[in-house]
């Protein structure tokens, strides 16, 4: 990939990481810049997840139904996967609630595939969790990924007969950029007003709740930056700052600025509960700390889970997704169990 400089991919670490990710197969002709950033990236969260993925284990008990396509254009950026606990198959009733999971990425990382261990985890507790590709940076902006996503609900709401699912009983659960969409998600789902401002369809999914892992909820920063230029807000989002003019341009034109802004989404949307997650080694933890003091300002439901490592340890972003094993994430999904099923 020249336009990205040094940065190469060996044969053998593409083969891994393209298991759950993009890699460089969409970076041909692209901007310097932008190439550089993403593939960058990509390789960075690459590396780590390339080390956690050998304690990625499909629990007992849990079906997979994987790779339905909900735009039929034969792209793997529109399919989705679908877990459900096996002893609910087999009983073949109504009742299972359901999760639709966003996988997080910075906006330019990630598959499906990224997030089906925490997904599997979700659905070994007692959900159906369905788990959604979208397109990723350079192949589309902000605006083009949340179209994305409410296709992928369109199709859920119109599928469901087909799963023993309650379709009384859908949260939206998202994690660092997936946070975003998931956010951005239920907002559309929860106000009319909230999807004709920005022109996307709703769903009418209509959903009771949401969990939200490590988002990042204060879009302000990035619709204020200009190509060539910006101040960093430190090296987590730095490659972020640098595709933001092309990234949030339609977003910025569509909506302006309020829409966002916690507080300012927190006002327009009567928001159902959401779970907030993240750490105090997290470096979104302001976001969720933010968010958290927007939904409290405005009345709405919520409750924030802010735990503190031990000494000597870390958790750090999404922690819960990309370490299931931990004692920490364990009890992070029990919570997020717990949270749900008060409000069926």
């Amino acid at each position: 990939m020249s336009d990205a400089d040094e940065l190469r991919v060996s044969d053998e670490d593409r083969r891994l990481y393209s298991g759950w990710t993009e890699v460089d197969g969409d970076l041909e002709g692209c901007d310097p810049v932008i190439a550089r950033a993403v593939l960058g990236t990509r390789l960075e969260f690459a590396g780590t997840d390339g080390m956690r993925a050998r304690n990625w284990l499909v629990p007992d008990g849990v079906d997979c139904i994987n790779d339905m396509a909900y735009v039929d254009d034969g792209l793997r950026a529109h399919r989705l996967d679908l877990y459900l606990p096996h002893e609910a198959v087999l009983r073949n009733g109504r009742t299972l609630p359901v999760y639709i999971d966003i996988h997080g990425g910075g906006f330019m990382y990630g598959y499906k595939e990224l997030n089906r261990n925490f997904c599997t985890h979700l659905a070994a507790l007692g959900f159906a969790v369905f788990s959604i590709n979208y397109r990723l940076i350079p192949s589309t902006d902000f605006m083009g990924q949340l179209r994305d996503v409410t296709q992928a609900l369109a199709w859920i709401k119109n599928h469901m007969r087909l799963f023993p699912l309650d379709p009384n009983s859908v949260f939206i659960i998202g994690d660092s950029a997936g946070g975003t969409l998931g956010l951005y998600a239920l907002a559309i789902e929860s106000s009319g007003g909230f999807a004709q401002a920005l022109g996307l369809p709703r769903a009418d999914l209509t959903p009771i709740g949401g969990a939200m892992i490590s988002g990042l909820f204060d879009l302000t920063p990035y619709l204020k930056v200009t190509k060539g230029g910006y101040e960093s807000l430190g090296s987590n989002t730095d490659s972020l700052m640098k595709v933001a003019p092309d990234f949030f341009a339609g977003f910025g034109q569509t909506a302006g600025a309020g829409m966002a802004d916690p507080d300012t989404m927190a006002g327009m949307v009567d928001f159902p509960p959401i779970f907030l997650n993240t750490s105090s080694d997290d470096f979104l933890q302001g976001d969720a700390l933010a968010m958290g003091l927007a939904l409290q300002r405005h009345g709405r439901v919520f409750e924030l889970h802010d735990p503190r490592p031990f000494k000597g340890q870390t958790l750090g972003h999404v922690y819960p997704v990309g370490m299931s094993w931990l004692d920490e994430s364990r009890e992070t999904l029990r919570q997020i169990h717990d949270f749900s099923y008060e409000l069926l």
